[in-house]
């Protein structure tokens, strides 16, 4: 079954024509990083890498709302000019990599707190369906900005992306300057509001979309295993607006027949990927759900979930060093596969959930950057590859760029997408410090929501 979020480019129909060739900043004038600033430690290395990518968030975001743009290209030339295109769960992943950026040092405390407010009042006056946001907004008017037909009204899903950052911020700043708080404050009632239920239809599992045209026409049931359990633990979590256990255990994870004894490459899969092989879906499936969910420790009677993710990155890993295509792009520093920008066998770029089941050597750099809490060594080798070998042709004004290829012609889709820039703030922080996740982990309907649904965590 394939993912919503991998028809993005289909459903906004365009076909650019994308060689990356020269080495330019924001404001096209060339860019050179120095051979000293490629021989650096692993802990400068990772601060580059955070703070340049952080700048998608930053430095990138839309300017009227705040929110994160659901792409930045650099160059200018957007599809259906959707430049003020804004998207919820992407902006999620941004709240939580502005607050790194501010433990870091990165961004100044202040302006990064009135941006915070600036993003919450905005989001408080977006329409809201049952509580929940729509995939994508117009950033300079508020308005939705349909997904496709059907899919213009609420999306639980990118807004259960969206609400693991409200937690983040306002366990972040609930302590702090009375500005802190009332930011904080203003993040605890976008929380409260979600109708997490409503989304259930009076079934056993949460339905992805509403709208109020359609209603729940599209009855796209969530079921796993794919990039949803976060939706799941945010409905239990909600004090107002909580599902029952059995929505979880019934939908989600199918009645108990989630489970799976199948291996690749002597790796247990230990749960059933919603994917037509055996070697695993895209690697963002073990990116998203846990920015802020804290896999480590975390057990239910279905799977211990960070050795979950540890086994999907190393089966994703061993697929390509495999390589049983023979493609050029595939080595010990260069792997990854995750829904990313593509390269078109006509040469224009589209978008591909790049897995096992869908290989067509394409490297995301996401995927290897983001896993590297369960993958450190394999993950900081290919970071340090991305940022060295291949620094002319992967390195732009707001880190790594999407998606490259050796195949032939060296190619890069020399563009950006929120929901694989933000992973790697958050992943790479939780690396280092576990920042985002504590704060999430300590947010008591978190605790509540997991143990309602028969949960185990390390505290």
């Amino acid at each position: 079954m394939l993912n919503k979020s991998f028809l993005i480019i289909l459903l906004v129909g365009f076909a650019f024509i994308g060689c990356k060739d020269n080495k330019k900043d924001a404001a096209g004038s060339e860019k050179e990083v120095s051979d000293s600033e490629m021989q650096i430690s692993d802990e400068a290395l990772l601060d580059t890498v955070q703070k340049q990518t952080l700048k998608f968030f930053w430095d990138y975001a839309e300017p009227n709302s705040g929110l994160a743009r659901e792409r930045y290209h650099p160059d200018g030339n957007y599809p259906k000019n959707d430049s003020h295109v804004v998207t919820t769960g992407g902006t999620g992943f941004g709240l939580m990599g502005i607050v790194a950026g501010i433990e870091r040092g990165f961004i100044p405390r202040d302006s990064a707190v009135a941006r915070l407010d600036k993003i919450a009042d905005f989001l408080d006056n977006a329409p809201r369906f049952h509580g929940a946001w729509s995939h994508w907004l117009n950033g300079k008017t508020g308005e939705v900005q349909a997904f496709s037909k059907k899919d213009n009204g609420g999306d639980i899903v990118e807004t259960s992306f969206l609400a693991q950052g409200f937690l983040v911020v306002r366990e972040y700043l609930k302590n702090g300057s009375d500005r802190e708080k009332s930011v904080a404050r203003k993040y605890d009632e976008l929380w409260k509001g979600i109708e997490w239920e409503w989304y259930t239809n009076n079934k056993n599992g949460i339905i992805w979309h509403w709208s109020p045209e359609y209603e729940f026409e599209k009855n796209f049931v969530i079921q796993g295993y794919n990039e949803c359990l976060i939706t799941y633990v945010m409905a239990a979590a909600s004090p107002d607006h909580s599902i029952k256990p059995e929505v979880y255990h019934e939908g989600w994870a199918r009645g108990g027949d989630i489970t799976t004894n199948v291996e690749s490459y002597g790796i247990p899969l230990i749960l059933k990927h919603n994917t037509r092989g055996d070697k695993g879906g895209p690697l963002f499936w073990a990116h998203y759900s846990y920015l802020g969910l804290n896999p480590k420790g975390l057990t239910d009677k279905y799977a211990n979930y960070w050795n979950l993710n540890v086994n999907h990155t190393n089966i994703n890993y061993e697929y390509c060093q495999e390589n049983p295509k023979g493609f050029e792009t595939y080595g010990p520093e260069s792997w990854g596969l995750t829904a990313s920008y593509t390269r078109k066998e006509d040469g224009s770029v589209g978008y591909a959930a790049h897995s096992p089941d869908e290989d067509r050597g394409v490297v995301s750099p996401t995927a290897a950057i983001s896993s590297i809490p369960y993958t450190p060594e394999k993950s900081l080798r290919a970071m340090r590859y991305f940022f060295t070998d291949q620094n002319d042709l992967l390195w732009g004004p707001a880190g790594f760029y999407d998606a490259y290829s050796l195949e032939g012609e060296p190619w890069v889709a020399d563009w950006y997408l929120a929901i694989d820039q933000g992973p790697m703030v958050v992943m790479i922080e939780n690396y280092r410090s576990g920042l985002i996740w504590d704060l999430f982990m300590q947010a008591p309907e978190v605790k509540s929501g997991l143990e309602k649904l028969g949960f185990d965590y390390e505290e």
